[in-house]
């Protein structure tokens, strides 16, 4: 099954919570916590994303190489221009979901298209 959400004028979280709980299958009347479900969730339109210049230059997300000291943050803006909105949409999503071994197999049933 395939759900698909557009997100024209609308906010990155709005989307990826919508997003989140789809892949969950919390919006099935058969859902169960313990298994993936069976439906893609497509985002469409997700360069027409509703951010503000403001939110593009204080979002940051923290990067960490493993070594002391290797802390590091990208801005939206960065991750925007090098990796596109597929990826600022996949990190918003996977904080969303519960973080178990069934999250890597539920964030490849998400595809986001621009």
């Amino acid at each position: 099954m395939e759900k698909v959400i557009d997100a024209t004028d609308k906010t990155i979280g709005r989307v990826a919570s919508e997003a989140a709980k789809i892949l969950m299958g919390k919006d099935s009347p058969a859902y169960q916590p313990n298994v993936v479900a069976d439906v893609v969730v497509t985002i469409e339109n997700a360069s027409k994303t509703k951010i503000t210049e403001k939110k593009k230059d204080e979002k940051k997300y923290p990067k960490y190489s493993g070594f002391p000291g290797g802390l590091k943050f990208e801005t939206l803006r960065k991750i925007l221009d090098n990796k596109g909105y597929n990826e600022v949409y996949q990190k918003a999503v996977k904080g969303m979901l519960p973080s178990n071994r069934l999250r890597s197999p539920r964030l490849k049933n998400l595809q986001v298209k621009d």
